[in-house]
């Protein structure tokens, strides 16, 4: 059988409730009382159950994060940004995959309940505001916001989205197509507006947008758009995944890249260094928005002043082959 609460106490000669002072690491307990529940926690093996500790305390020291895939390595990265900071501050990350499915929210929704989570952070296009707005929990909204209450960390799309377009038309690209995300999603709505800033103050450059799945792109879709634009001489695309699909896309038509096609993608993920040629593309920072985001948080659940609850962070165009 597994050592109780009681046994420790047993073994160490002292009440429970010195025991469970000691786990809860509470200041009230002698120094050499400590050493001894210490030694017999280890003696006996005993592991403190979180769950009672977290109802005891009103704290699991546990974060839930919503991503809508595991997909891009923009998740990856934002993740180990917000796990790193969470563990300086002794807190521990569960990893909530929503697939953008009402029902897998509400599901993870409950079970942050049930186990007492300390707070969220959003980082997926949301369908359960009304649910999670009635659970008083604290909560930050990364890459969209989801209300103007919530605190927000983004990148700064509509500056990304503008530095691909001027590089595009800087290297003399007068036939766009702008390789767009879902039309709903706020980074699709932000880049084009930044990219459309641009290209309006360009009369004879012509300019169209298509719609694709940033994570999964079809490729068979990406051919036929290209076939309809055989005068096509840049393209913006709105994720790194999506523009090395575009280029083999390109590759197979018989285009050759930058010559006949200029490219821009955006994420700066690892494979748009590993390309052929090496892509031009946006990069954000999103480690350090998983950093902010956390540091955020962390502010909310302990009843700090937060000075700037809607935080932008900055991007930079990385030139390289593809658009030269």
């Amino acid at each position: 059988m597994k050592p109780t609460i009681r046994d420790v106490a047993r073994e160490a000669n002292v009440s429970v409730s010195t025991v469970s002072r000691v786990i809860n690491n509470k200041e009230s307990v002698h120094e050499s009382t400590r050493s001894l529940v210490l030694a017999a926690i280890e003696k006996l093996g005993f592991v403190p159950n979180k769950l009672a500790q977290s109802l005891t305390s009103n704290s699991s020291k546990m974060v839930a994060v919503f991503v809508p895939h595991m997909g891009p390595e923009f998740y990856g990265h934002l993740l180990e940004g917000i796990e790193s900071q969470a563990g300086a501050y002794g807190y521990k990350i569960i990893f909530c995959n929503t697939q953008n499915k009402p029902e897998r929210e509400l599901d993870y929704l409950r079970f942050v309940e049930q186990y007492n989570i300390d707070g969220l952070i959003i980082a997926s296009d949301f369908h359960s505001f009304k649910t999670v707005h009635e659970m008083n929990i604290p909560i930050v909204t990364v890459d969209h916001t989801l209300d103007e209450t919530y605190p927000s960390v983004t990148s700064d799309n509509i500056k990304g989205g503008k530095l691909a377009a001027e590089s595009l038309v800087k290297a003399g690209c007068k036939n766009i197509l702008l390789f767009r995300g879902p039309s709903f999603l706020p980074t699709t709505i932000e880049r084009t507006m930044g990219a459309k800033e641009v290209l309006d103050n360009y009369p004879d450059v012509k300019c169209t947008y298509y719609d694709f799945d940033l994570v999964t792109p079809d490729n068979q879709e990406i051919e036929n758009v290209l076939c309809s634009h055989t005068d096509v001489d840049g393209i913006f695309a709105y994720g790194d995944t999506l523009a090395i699909s575009t280029m083999k896309s390109l590759y197979k038509l018989g285009k050759k890249m930058p010559n006949d096609v200029k490219i821009v993608g955006y994420d700066n993920n690892y494979f748009s260094q590993m390309s052929t040629p090496t892509l031009t593309t946006i990069e954000q920072s999103t480690s350090f928005m998983g950093k902010t985001a956390f540091n955020l948080l962390h502010k909310l659940m302990k009843n700090e002043e937060i000075e700037n609850p809607h935080v932008i962070i900055d991007v930079k165009l990385i030139e390289r082959e593809s658009s030269k």
